[in-house]
């Protein structure tokens, strides 16, 4: 598997310059653009429509912030399907408190409280990734990216977590 970084020769970033991967993936799309290989063999033809095809998945995945950091998690084995991570077992409580007070809402106002909860968590989350993504690409130090990589892993699997009860409340939501 081509990993994105590497086949826009940026280094691996949280937050990469936008501007340059925006420039590279314009680039790239104009170099293998299928229309310039019309007379080319069958396999030219197949293999410049791959790389389009990578530049494209490439440039969406690294310019979405969501999808650029789950990318990041997987590329190092931090993420992988059914997973199941041991969360804090304070943040756990937390959750199944505010999923159990969901269970019993039945009115607005205290659906409203417990949004507004959910949403403080989800803030003070979205600040703790923003501290750890912040510098990551500067750690030279391979233990401290990696420690880096699994703290920031751990709020993307508390984000993850609270998204569920998110959608809960969503649905909760419907019925006022």
């Amino acid at each position: 598997m081509i990993n994105y970084f590497e086949f826009y020769d940026i280094p691996e970033s949280f937050n990469p310059d936008e501007a340059l991967l925006k420039k590279k993936f314009y680039a790239l799309s104009k170099q293998y653009h299928p229309d310039f290989y019309a007379t080319e063999s069958d396999e030219r033809q197949q293999e410049i429509l791959e790389l389009s095809t990578i530049n494209n998945k490439a440039y969406h995945t690294l310019n979405d912030p969501n999808k650029r950091l789950e990318y990041i998690l997987r590329a190092h084995g931090l993420v992988n399907e059914g997973a199941k991570p041991q969360l804090p077992a304070d943040f756990l409580m937390e959750m199944m408190d505010i999923n159990e007070r969901l269970m019993e809402v039945d009115d607005a106002e205290t659906l409203a409280s417990i949004s507004a909860e959910a949403l403080a968590v989800e803030d003070d989350l979205s600040k703790q990734l923003a501290v750890l993504t912040h510098n990551f690409d500067q750690l030279d130090d391979d233990t401290a990216r990696e420690d880096r990589l699994n703290k920031i892993a751990e709020i993307y699997y508390r984000q993850k977590y609270l998204l569920r009860i998110k959608e809960s409340l969503d649905t909760f939501a419907a019925r006022f």
